[in-house]
């Protein structure tokens, strides 16, 4: 164990600290994206107990529950007993919060279903958390993570992480994170709309949805190609022989040092790019008529070029003789590629105390991230070990008797959105903080932008005019200022009077140096929710360096997560150049990467300021940062503790984790295969009985068969997909309810734009000054009585009239501003 991690003992499994304190959740959750979002509410202080079925929750085998049952409680319940059910509807009476993962006829046949609920309790929020939502062309699929990334499109974006044609399997648990962090936002934003209405209601999650907020722009640069086809080409880094194509190959630079350690670089922009040239004795080229467009060369000889000689300028050096060109060169820096377990003696967390130690009674100590929002620099609350099964059952069992609530009105409320009347303020650039404040305008608030006079610097990042910021800017109100003048920061500072929320994403030092910090805007509005969302922090060694969704997702260890395969090279040049593309692949493919898994948990943490300050729990200055958030999902990984059983193993190939978990070819195309249950067995055999005789093989006849012989039951199982087209195969097992789809070769985004069934389900339309009428993502939570809205993108500045107008301005006065340079 890391001397810097921080040890904590039990103090009890509920807690009387935390924003949440009070709040009674019951999980009834099975899969990851329950058990991450319950961690989170629990990490909040919530009272989070745990309904296990006889045997304990299959969630209790996974290499990460010590981590994601912390804090937890745990009684033993069968859903399919009467007498049991009895004490399950005694526990929901008296509860805030249920969540269940099951599909809704599910469900609704163990007496599970909202209406149900509602009539127990109807103060409570109930969540479901399904793989597809409940209605739509895909609701009756089964709801595996990888059948959702496989139908998506989502293997096929990461195909470039193999060595083959063809999908790649994604290990990393993208779709749970995404599903499991837009529950907690339904279940926040209910939280706050109870307060003032007394009423609960029914919130829904998705898979799809949640992977789907993942991506930064290319919703946008799809929407282009579909819309105006040859007008602009949506080029990728790399081509599919691994040649670099794109100045992003170049600024995002994957790399092998002298001694063998991998670095991925964050030089996207043209001045850090500059500064990485210098420190690789470069420079001379921006004088050179033949080099002077870098990063943006005109030819493939001579981005090929550039690139190898960039490769071998960074292997000159080893690691340690890298890192102190970090520490020292503000504009240059690059993460090592680590493990997920290697996140832990990252110099940046340790100083943040993001890492804690619990003792557990059973495991011992357990190595782990304390919680995802931080305030006044400290965890919400102490970690706390997992329950031991039925540990609180006598107590759980014995409720009888539930304090009656003040029933709510039977009149009809209004039909209202959960953020009615919220105001946030954002200071924030590129994509993780400002989408998570989009994901708040979809729930009805108003979020104002404060730009620059020359915009944010997102919505130059592709060359289509604002395609590279436009989902960031959904829902907002755009004014430019210039903060660095006196008059700038008098009209922020006014806007700030007036909000709820501040949120800011600068790099360490910069928010004080602009008047933006948490102490001035405190004191300017005492109540202030005040987020920071930097990519390191507010301080430390890090703080004051750029953070890339590249250079996170190899620091958190999501990409290795994602690509576990990549093997040692041993200083072969061409073996290097041919794991580069793979690695930026896994990295920062900008439909799967970790901007986007760092905006979730920025809209989460603003969302939980604001239910602690309805609470009257107001919590201090909230903090999140990109490299603390991305590390979040990978608790399968990252949970460090003697004894830890192992993660199921990705195969070479990319395919899956075994045979009855994979991707398999068939006559046309693709199809993902997912049966790992031990009762999903049967039916599996049963519908591919007149292609292979697998029920009565001696090798497969029991679970521990099937893993021992795994190698040569995929081996059977290839010969049999291969004989159908996927469509078939799709058909066939999903009759017999056994988990198989046919596996999307085509970007997500364009595919959920094209087929009008999914566009009807999971899109809306809106329009835009720049791309007109068009689709746009639908809100990523569905309620049962408040409202969700869907609004267009903002130009930079549209609003700047409009907003100083608000705040006294007369037409004169905006002028003069605008003369002086003030606003734009």
């Amino acid at each position: 164990m890391s001397d810097a991690s921080v040890r904590q003992r039990d103090r009890g499994n509920a807690s009387d600290e935390g924003p949440l304190a009070g709040i009674a959740v019951i999980d009834l959750s099975t899969t990851l994206p329950g058990a991450l979002a319950t961690q989170f509410l629990a990490d909040a202080g919530a009272d989070v107990l745990c309904v296990e079925p006889p045997g304990g929750s299959p969630l209790r085998s996974r290499p990460g529950w010590p981590a994601l049952g912390r804090g937890k409680r745990s009684v033993v319940l069968d859903v399919h007993a009467e007498s049991d059910r009895k004490v399950i509807d005694r526990l929901v009476a008296g509860a805030d919060v249920v969540i269940t993962t099951m599909r809704p006829a599910a469900a609704a046949h163990l007496g599970l279903a909202p209406e149900s609920l509602a009539a127990v309790n109807p103060r409570l929020v109930s969540v479901a958390i399904t793989g597809w939502g409940s209605s739509g062309p895909w609701a009756h699929l089964k709801g595996y993570e990888g059948l959702v990334m496989a139908k998506l499109g989502m293997f096929h974006v990461k195909r470039n992480i193999v060595g083959r044609p063809g999908p790649a399997f994604v290990a990393a648990p993208y779709a749970s994170w995404g599903a499991a962090q837009t529950a907690v936002h339904g279940i926040l934003a209910a939280l706050l709309e109870r307060e003032s209405s007394g009423r609960g209601q029914h919130v829904e999650a998705d898979l799809v949805r949640g992977v789907s907020t993942l991506d930064t722009w290319n919703w946008f640069t799809e929407l282009v190609g579909i819309r105006w086809p040859g007008s602009f080409t949506v080029v990728d880094a790399y081509t599919d022989d691994g040649q670099p194509q794109s100045p992003m190959a170049l600024g995002l630079l994957a790399a092998l040092t002298k001694d063998g350690r991998w670095l991925q670089f964050a030089q996207a922009g043209q001045g850090l790019f500059r500064a990485l040239m210098e420190e690789l004795g470069l420079g001379w080229r921006y004088d050179d008529p033949r080099w002077k467009s870098l990063p943006a060369l005109d030819t493939q000889e001579l981005r090929t070029e550039h690139w190898k000689t960039m490769l071998d300028k960074v292997g000159e050096r080893t690691y340690a003789e890298w890192t102190q060109v970090f520490e020292s060169n503000p504009d240059v820096n690059a993460e090592a590629y680590r493990t997920a377990s290697e996140v832990f003696d990252h110099p940046q967390l340790r100083h943040d105390g993001r890492v804690g130690v619990v003792d557990d009674p059973d495991l011992g100590p357990v190595r782990q991230l304390t919680s995802l929002v931080h305030s006044d620099d400290r965890p919400l609350t102490p970690l706390r070990p997992a329950p031991r099964l039925d540990e609180h059952g006598a107590a759980a069992r014995a409720v009888t008797a539930v304090p009656q609530m003040p029933s709510p009105s039977a009149e009809p409320e209004p039909v209202r959105l959960p953020l009615d009347g919220v105001t946030v303020v954002e200071f924030a650039l590129m994509y993780a903080g400002p989408y998570g404040a989009t994901l708040l305008t979809d729930l009805g608030a108003r979020v104002i932008k404060v730009e620059s006079l020359d915009g944010d610097p997102i919505r130059r990042a592709v060359a289509f005019p604002e395609a590279g910021g436009a989902k960031a800017m959904l829902g907002k109100e755009s004014i430019c200022l210039d903060l660095r003048t006196e008059e700038g920061r008098r009209i922020a500072h006014e806007l700030v009077r007036r909000s709820d929320v501040v949120l800011q994403s600068f790099r360490a030092g910069a928010a004080e140096r602009i008047g933006v910090d948490e102490p001035t805007l405190r004191a300017l509005n005492p109540g202030l929710v005040y987020l920071t969302a930097a990519g390191y922090g507010t301080d430390g060694p890090y703080g004051h360096r750029p953070a890339y969704a590249a250079s996170i997702g190899a620091a958190s260890g999501f990409a290795l997560a994602e690509a576990p395969y990549v093997t040692e090279v041993s200083g072969d040049p061409e073996k290097i150049r041919a794991s580069v593309p793979r690695l930026y692949a896994a990295a920062a493919r900008a439909s799967l990467q970790s901007d986007g898994v760092s905006a979730l948990g920025v809209a989460s943490a603003m969302l939980l300021g604001l239910v602690a300050r309805a609470r009257r729990r107001p919590l201090g200055a909230l903090t999140t940062t990109m490299l603390a958030t991305a590390a979040h999902p990978l608790v399968d990984w990252n949970a460090d503790y003697e004894g830890r059983p192992p993660l199921p193993a990705v195969d070479a190939g990319g395919y899956g984790h075994g045979a009855l978990y994979r991707l398999y070819r068939a006559a046309d195309g693709w199809v993902f295969l997912a049966a790992p249950a031990a009762d999903e067995w049967p039916p599996l055999a049963e519908a591919l009985a007149a292609e292979a005789s697998l029920a009565g093989d001696p090798r497969f006849v029991s679970a521990g068969q099937r893993a021992a012989h795994d190698t040569e039951l995929a081996e059977v199982l290839s010969r049999v997909f291969s004989r159908l087209p996927a469509a078939d195969w799709e058909a066939r097992l999903t009759a017999a309810d056994v988990g198989c789809v046919a596996v999307t070769e085509q970007a997500p985004e364009t595919l959920v734009q094209t087929d009008p069934s999914l566009a009807a389900e999971y899109a809306t339309t809106v329009v835009s000054p720049v791309f007109d009428e068009h689709l746009r993502l639908a809100p990523t939570v569905r309620f049962s009585r408040s409202a969700t809205q869907t609004l267009g993108a903002c130009l930079a500045g549209d609003h700047t009239e409009t907003i100083l107008r608000e705040l006294g301005y007369d037409i004169q006065a905006i002028a003069a501003l605008r003369e002086r340079g003030v606003v734009g």
